[in-house]
Protein backbone atom coordinates (compact mmCIF):
# COMPACT_ATOMS: atom_id res chain seq x y z
CA UNK A 1 0.00 0.00 0.00
CA UNK A 2 1.36 3.40 -0.95
CA UNK A 3 1.39 6.28 1.53
CA UNK A 4 -1.44 8.77 1.32
CA UNK A 5 -0.83 12.00 -0.63
CA UNK A 6 -1.03 13.95 2.63
CA UNK A 7 1.76 11.92 4.20
CA UNK A 8 4.01 12.62 1.21
CA UNK A 9 3.26 16.31 0.86
CA UNK A 10 6.48 18.27 1.35
CA UNK A 11 6.27 20.20 4.62
CA UNK A 12 9.22 21.70 6.46
CA UNK A 13 10.27 19.51 9.38
CA UNK A 14 13.61 21.05 10.26
CA UNK A 15 12.26 23.05 13.21
CA UNK A 16 10.64 20.00 14.90
CA UNK A 17 13.93 18.12 14.51
CA UNK A 18 15.88 20.99 16.01
CA UNK A 19 13.44 21.16 18.92
CA UNK A 20 13.77 17.43 19.58
CA UNK A 21 17.57 17.54 19.48
CA UNK A 22 17.55 20.63 21.71
CA UNK A 23 15.51 19.12 24.52
CA UNK A 24 17.20 19.08 27.90
CA UNK A 25 20.09 16.69 27.99
CA UNK A 26 21.03 14.38 30.82
CA UNK A 27 22.54 17.35 32.68
CA UNK A 28 19.24 19.23 32.50
CA UNK A 29 20.12 21.96 30.03
CA UNK A 30 20.83 22.69 26.41
CA UNK A 31 21.41 20.90 23.14
CA UNK A 32 21.87 17.10 23.24
CA UNK A 33 24.38 15.99 20.57
CA UNK A 34 23.60 12.30 21.15
CA UNK A 35 19.93 12.84 20.28
CA UNK A 36 20.98 14.90 17.25
CA UNK A 37 23.36 12.22 15.98
CA UNK A 38 20.90 9.39 16.71
CA UNK A 39 18.20 11.22 14.73
CA UNK A 40 20.76 11.89 12.02
CA UNK A 41 21.46 8.17 11.74
CA UNK A 42 17.79 7.14 11.59
CA UNK A 43 16.61 9.92 9.28
CA UNK A 44 19.76 9.46 7.17
CA UNK A 45 18.87 5.79 6.76
CA UNK A 46 15.41 6.74 5.48
CA UNK A 47 16.81 9.36 3.11
CA UNK A 48 19.34 6.96 1.58
CA UNK A 49 16.64 4.31 1.27
CA UNK A 50 14.19 6.60 -0.52
CA UNK A 51 16.85 8.03 -2.84
CA UNK A 52 18.39 4.66 -3.68
CA UNK A 53 15.11 2.83 -4.27
CA UNK A 54 14.62 4.69 -7.56
CA UNK A 55 17.74 3.12 -9.07
CA UNK A 56 17.74 -0.27 -7.33
CA UNK A 57 18.83 -3.09 -9.65
CA UNK A 58 20.06 -0.63 -12.31
CA UNK A 59 23.67 -0.55 -13.49
CA UNK A 60 25.73 2.64 -13.26
CA UNK A 61 25.53 3.06 -17.05
CA UNK A 62 21.74 2.69 -16.98
CA UNK A 63 21.52 5.32 -14.25
CA UNK A 64 23.61 7.74 -16.29
CA UNK A 65 21.41 7.24 -19.35
CA UNK A 66 18.20 7.76 -17.35
CA UNK A 67 19.20 10.42 -14.81
CA UNK A 68 22.70 11.67 -15.46
CA UNK A 69 23.59 11.77 -11.78
CA UNK A 70 20.64 10.56 -9.71
CA UNK A 71 20.26 13.04 -6.84
CA UNK A 72 16.51 13.71 -6.49
CA UNK A 73 13.99 11.79 -4.39
CA UNK A 74 11.42 11.10 -7.09
CA UNK A 75 10.13 7.59 -6.37
CA UNK A 76 9.48 5.24 -9.26
CA UNK A 77 12.01 2.49 -9.83
CA UNK A 78 11.12 -1.17 -10.20
CA UNK A 79 8.75 -0.93 -7.21
CA UNK A 80 6.83 2.03 -8.64
CA UNK A 81 7.22 4.03 -5.43
CA UNK A 82 5.71 7.40 -4.65
CA UNK A 83 8.26 10.20 -4.12
CA UNK A 84 9.58 9.94 -0.58
CA UNK A 85 8.34 6.39 -0.02
CA UNK A 86 10.79 4.04 1.72
CA UNK A 87 11.38 0.31 1.40
CA UNK A 88 12.07 -2.61 3.71
CA UNK A 89 15.33 -1.10 4.97
CA UNK A 90 13.44 1.57 6.88
CA UNK A 91 10.17 -0.22 7.60
CA UNK A 92 11.88 -3.32 8.99
CA UNK A 93 14.02 -1.08 11.19
CA UNK A 94 10.88 0.58 12.49
CA UNK A 95 9.31 -2.85 13.14
CA UNK A 96 12.36 -3.88 15.15
CA UNK A 97 12.34 -0.59 17.04
CA UNK A 98 8.65 -0.94 17.85
CA UNK A 99 9.31 -4.36 19.36
CA UNK A 100 12.11 -3.00 21.54
CA UNK A 101 10.04 -0.09 22.81
CA UNK A 102 6.92 -2.19 23.46
CA UNK A 103 8.91 -4.84 25.34
CA UNK A 104 10.69 -2.28 27.49
CA UNK A 105 14.13 -3.07 26.13
CA UNK A 106 14.45 -6.60 24.80
CA UNK A 107 12.38 -9.64 23.91
CA UNK A 108 13.39 -11.80 20.99
CA UNK A 109 9.85 -13.19 20.90
CA UNK A 110 8.56 -9.64 20.47
CA UNK A 111 11.12 -8.98 17.73
CA UNK A 112 10.14 -12.06 15.72
CA UNK A 113 6.42 -11.30 16.22
CA UNK A 114 6.95 -7.74 15.02
CA UNK A 115 8.74 -8.99 11.89
CA UNK A 116 5.80 -11.34 11.31
CA UNK A 117 3.29 -8.49 11.68
CA UNK A 118 5.39 -6.46 9.27
CA UNK A 119 5.28 -9.24 6.66
CA UNK A 120 1.54 -9.79 7.13
CA UNK A 121 0.99 -6.10 6.39
CA UNK A 122 2.37 -6.71 2.88
CA UNK A 123 5.37 -4.38 2.80
CA UNK A 124 6.32 -2.87 -0.52
CA UNK A 125 9.40 -5.09 -0.62
CA UNK A 126 10.88 -8.05 1.27
CA UNK A 127 14.11 -9.89 0.55
CA UNK A 128 13.94 -13.62 -0.01
CA UNK A 129 16.06 -14.52 3.03
CA UNK A 130 14.02 -12.28 5.33
CA UNK A 131 10.81 -13.77 3.97
CA UNK A 132 12.06 -17.33 4.44
CA UNK A 133 13.13 -16.67 8.03
CA UNK A 134 9.87 -14.99 9.01
CA UNK A 135 7.82 -17.76 7.42
CA UNK A 136 9.85 -20.32 9.36
CA UNK A 137 9.01 -18.47 12.59
CA UNK A 138 5.32 -18.41 11.64
CA UNK A 139 5.39 -22.13 10.88
CA UNK A 140 7.21 -23.48 13.93
CA UNK A 141 7.83 -20.59 16.32
CA UNK A 142 11.60 -20.98 16.23
CA UNK A 143 13.58 -17.80 16.85
CA UNK A 144 16.73 -18.53 14.84
CA UNK A 145 17.77 -19.90 11.50
CA UNK A 146 20.24 -22.75 11.42
CA UNK A 147 23.64 -21.74 9.97
CA UNK A 148 23.18 -21.45 6.22
CA UNK A 149 25.66 -20.67 3.45
CA UNK A 150 22.83 -18.92 1.61
CA UNK A 151 22.27 -16.37 4.39
CA UNK A 152 25.14 -13.99 3.56
CA UNK A 153 22.78 -11.24 2.42
CA UNK A 154 22.44 -7.76 3.92
CA UNK A 155 18.93 -8.07 5.39
CA UNK A 156 20.03 -8.39 9.02
CA UNK A 157 22.53 -5.56 8.63
CA UNK A 158 20.12 -3.04 7.15
CA UNK A 159 17.68 -3.07 10.10
CA UNK A 160 19.89 -3.20 13.21
CA UNK A 161 19.98 0.53 14.05
CA UNK A 162 17.26 0.32 16.75
CA UNK A 163 19.33 -2.24 18.67
CA UNK A 164 22.33 0.09 18.46
CA UNK A 165 20.37 3.07 19.80
CA UNK A 166 18.80 1.10 22.64
CA UNK A 167 22.14 -0.30 23.90
CA UNK A 168 24.56 2.61 23.58
CA UNK A 169 25.92 2.08 27.09
CA UNK A 170 25.86 -1.71 27.28
CA UNK A 171 28.50 -3.44 25.16
CA UNK A 172 27.42 -6.97 26.02
CA UNK A 173 23.71 -6.38 25.36
CA UNK A 174 24.46 -4.57 22.10
CA UNK A 175 26.47 -7.47 20.66
CA UNK A 176 24.19 -10.23 21.94
CA UNK A 177 20.96 -8.57 20.81
CA UNK A 178 22.37 -7.56 17.43
CA UNK A 179 23.25 -11.15 16.61
CA UNK A 180 19.98 -12.49 18.03
CA UNK A 181 17.84 -10.23 15.84
CA UNK A 182 20.03 -11.07 12.86
CA UNK A 183 19.61 -14.83 13.35
CA UNK A 184 15.84 -14.61 13.15
CA UNK A 185 16.40 -14.48 9.38
CA UNK A 186 20.16 -14.64 8.66
CA UNK A 187 22.75 -16.96 10.21
CA UNK A 188 26.08 -16.60 8.47
CA UNK A 189 29.50 -15.53 9.86
CA UNK A 190 29.94 -12.76 7.28
CA UNK A 191 26.50 -11.36 8.04
CA UNK A 192 27.28 -11.49 11.76
CA UNK A 193 30.63 -9.75 11.25
CA UNK A 194 29.04 -6.98 9.19
CA UNK A 195 26.24 -6.43 11.72
CA UNK A 196 28.74 -6.04 14.54
CA UNK A 197 31.24 -3.87 12.64
CA UNK A 198 28.76 -1.34 11.25
CA UNK A 199 26.83 -1.43 14.51
CA UNK A 200 29.96 -0.54 16.50
CA UNK A 201 30.81 2.22 14.04
CA UNK A 202 27.35 3.68 14.48
CA UNK A 203 27.59 3.43 18.28
CA UNK A 204 30.89 5.33 18.30
CA UNK A 205 29.51 8.01 16.00
CA UNK A 206 26.29 8.51 17.96
CA UNK A 207 28.00 8.55 21.36
CA UNK A 208 31.14 10.51 20.53
CA UNK A 209 31.15 11.59 16.87
CA UNK A 210 34.31 9.49 16.63
CA UNK A 211 35.19 9.05 12.95
CA UNK A 212 38.73 7.90 13.73
CA UNK A 213 37.34 4.97 15.68
CA UNK A 214 35.29 3.99 12.62
CA UNK A 215 38.45 3.64 10.54
CA UNK A 216 39.96 1.37 13.19
CA UNK A 217 36.82 -0.78 13.32
CA UNK A 218 36.77 -1.12 9.53
CA UNK A 219 40.45 -2.09 9.52
CA UNK A 220 39.78 -4.72 12.19
CA UNK A 221 36.90 -6.13 10.14
CA UNK A 222 39.14 -6.49 7.09
CA UNK A 223 41.89 -8.16 9.12
CA UNK A 224 39.44 -10.70 10.52
CA UNK A 225 37.59 -11.22 7.24
CA UNK A 226 39.73 -10.18 4.23
CA UNK A 227 36.68 -10.62 1.99
CA UNK A 228 35.53 -7.18 3.18
CA UNK A 229 38.59 -5.34 1.85
CA UNK A 230 37.28 -2.14 0.24
CA UNK A 231 40.50 -0.35 -0.79
CA UNK A 232 40.84 -0.53 -3.72
CA UNK A 233 37.08 -0.52 -4.13
CA UNK A 234 35.94 -3.57 -6.17
CA UNK A 235 32.92 -1.69 -7.53
CA UNK A 236 30.19 -4.20 -6.66
CA UNK A 237 27.06 -3.11 -4.77
CA UNK A 238 24.84 -6.19 -4.70
CA UNK A 239 22.79 -7.58 -1.82
CA UNK A 240 25.65 -9.94 -0.90
CA UNK A 241 26.78 -8.55 2.45
CA UNK A 242 30.42 -8.31 1.38
CA UNK A 243 29.55 -6.18 -1.66
CA UNK A 244 27.24 -4.05 0.45
CA UNK A 245 29.79 -3.37 3.18
CA UNK A 246 32.57 -2.62 0.68
CA UNK A 247 30.35 -0.04 -1.01
CA UNK A 248 29.19 1.51 2.25
CA UNK A 249 32.68 1.85 3.70
CA UNK A 250 34.17 3.14 0.46
CA UNK A 251 31.72 6.01 0.11
CA UNK A 252 31.47 6.81 3.82
CA UNK A 253 35.22 7.20 4.19
CA UNK A 254 35.77 8.95 0.86
CA UNK A 255 33.21 11.73 1.38
CA UNK A 256 33.00 13.89 4.47
CA UNK A 257 29.68 15.43 3.38
CA UNK A 258 26.46 13.48 3.82
CA UNK A 259 25.02 14.43 0.44
CA UNK A 260 28.09 13.46 -1.57
CA UNK A 261 28.50 10.11 0.22
CA UNK A 262 24.88 9.06 -0.29
CA UNK A 263 24.64 10.32 -3.87
CA UNK A 264 27.74 8.49 -5.02
CA UNK A 265 26.72 5.29 -3.24
CA UNK A 266 23.26 5.05 -4.81
CA UNK A 267 24.65 5.87 -8.25
CA UNK A 268 26.47 2.53 -8.11
CA UNK A 269 23.01 0.98 -8.56
CA UNK A 270 22.40 -2.73 -7.76
CA UNK A 271 21.08 -2.88 -4.17
CA UNK A 272 21.01 0.91 -4.04
CA UNK A 273 18.27 1.31 -1.45
CA UNK A 274 20.27 -0.66 1.11
CA UNK A 275 23.69 0.79 0.32
CA UNK A 276 22.10 4.25 0.35
CA UNK A 277 20.38 3.54 3.65
CA UNK A 278 23.54 2.30 5.36
CA UNK A 279 25.73 5.11 4.06
CA UNK A 280 22.97 7.49 5.13
CA UNK A 281 22.92 5.92 8.60
CA UNK A 282 26.68 6.32 9.13
CA UNK A 283 26.98 9.72 7.48
CA UNK A 284 23.86 10.94 9.29
CA UNK A 285 25.29 9.86 12.63
CA UNK A 286 28.48 11.71 11.74
CA UNK A 287 26.82 15.02 10.82
CA UNK A 288 23.69 14.95 13.00
CA UNK A 289 20.07 15.53 12.06
CA UNK A 290 20.35 19.30 11.95
CA UNK A 291 22.92 19.06 9.15
CA UNK A 292 20.91 16.71 6.90
CA UNK A 293 20.03 18.15 3.47
CA UNK A 294 16.69 19.88 3.88
CA UNK A 295 15.68 19.33 0.24
CA UNK A 296 15.85 15.57 0.85
CA UNK A 297 14.46 15.57 4.37
CA UNK A 298 11.34 17.41 3.31
CA UNK A 299 10.61 14.76 0.66
CA UNK A 300 10.45 11.76 3.00
CA UNK A 301 7.02 10.32 3.83
CA UNK A 302 5.75 12.34 6.83
CA UNK A 303 4.46 9.22 8.57
CA UNK A 304 7.93 7.69 8.44
CA UNK A 305 9.55 10.87 9.74
CA UNK A 306 7.06 11.09 12.59
CA UNK A 307 7.67 7.43 13.49
CA UNK A 308 11.43 7.95 13.53
CA UNK A 309 11.15 11.12 15.61
CA UNK A 310 8.98 9.29 18.15
CA UNK A 311 11.00 6.08 18.22
CA UNK A 312 14.51 7.54 18.45
CA UNK A 313 14.21 9.19 21.89
CA UNK A 314 12.29 6.16 23.18
CA UNK A 315 15.14 3.86 22.12
CA UNK A 316 17.74 6.15 23.66
CA UNK A 317 15.72 6.22 26.88
CA UNK A 318 15.86 2.41 27.02
CA UNK A 319 19.63 2.57 26.87
CA UNK A 320 19.82 5.18 29.60
CA UNK A 321 17.41 3.25 31.82
CA UNK A 322 19.44 0.05 31.62
CA UNK A 323 22.79 1.82 32.18
CA UNK A 324 21.76 3.26 35.56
Amino acid sequence: MKPSPDSLRARPIVRPIWRLASRSNSHGTGFDPIVDRALGAYLGLAIGDALGATVEFMTPDEIVRCYGVHRRIVGGGWLGLAPGQVTDDTTMSLALGDALVRSGGWSLDAVAASFADWLRARPVDCGNTCRRGIRRYLADGSLAMSPNEGDAGNGALMRNLPVVLSTLNDDEAWARRSIAQAHVTHNHPLSDAAVLALGEMTRRLVKHGDTAACAAIAASLVRAHPEFRFDPYPGRASGYVVDTVQTVLHYFFNHARFEFAVTDAVNRGEDADTTGALVGMLAGARCGARALPRHWLDRIDRNVVRAIMAQTPALLALGRAHSN
